[in-house]
């Protein structure tokens, strides 16, 4: 069959190189992405690690007396964020794990455009603290709790905790500021 036979029968070969092109650059977007979420959830085990390994049982450590201190939080936190609602350990990891999940929907439907550069970021934020407490509950039972800023006497918090709030005031934020327009968020629904 001729190329103009094609045509007219509508099996016309499409050029490749745009849809290629935008394929590769979402494929190096979703690597990207996650490969941040992967060192963040690493970092925070990892100071997780060393506040078990070098604050359990020990003295803070005074960053900036009477304004930041290292201490390990002991009973260790068996709750939510900064130690509410102890005791619910299978409860959180459950949700965790729901809440996970729609991170990462939202997260493979938000347009691949500069526009929503933010709002992936708050999503890579928001999984990489689900993430890094859901492994503390998993494994040990409880999360690891090490950074006291005890100038206003602040709840006891982790790094995961850190980018759970970090992402939850972005989101306000940018949602007051940047996606104020109900179309801002068609995309979740499947219109982009």
């Amino acid at each position: 069959m001729s190329a103009s036979e094609e045509k007219a029968a509508g099996k016309e070969e499409k050029p490749a190189g745009k849809e290629e092109g935008k394929a590769a650059g979402n494929v190096f977007s979703a690597v990207l992405y996650v490969t941040a979420a992967v060192l963040l959830v690493l970092l925070d085990q990892y100071t997780k690690h060393l506040a078990a390994l070098h604050l359990k049982n020990q003295s803070d450590i005074r960053i900036i007396p009477d304004v930041l201190h290292l201490t390990y939080l002991y009973p260790e936190n068996r709750g939510i964020a900064f130690g509410l609602m102890q005791g619910g350990t299978a409860v959180f990891a459950v949700l965790s794990l729901i809440l996970m999940a729609v991170i990462l929907y939202v997260l493979f439907r938000i347009p691949g455009t500069s526009r929503y550069v933010p709002m992936k970021i708050i999503c890579i934020l928001l999984l990489s603290g689900a993430a890094g407490n859901l492994i503390d509950r998993v494994f040990r039972g409880y999360v690891i709790d090490f950074i006291y800023f005890c100038l206003i006497d602040f709840p006891v918090f982790n790094l995961a905790d850190v980018f759970v709030v970090s992402g939850g005031a972005l989101l306000i934020i940018t949602g007051i500021f940047v996606y104020k327009e109900d179309s801002d968020y068609a995309f979740i629904f499947g219109k982009r």
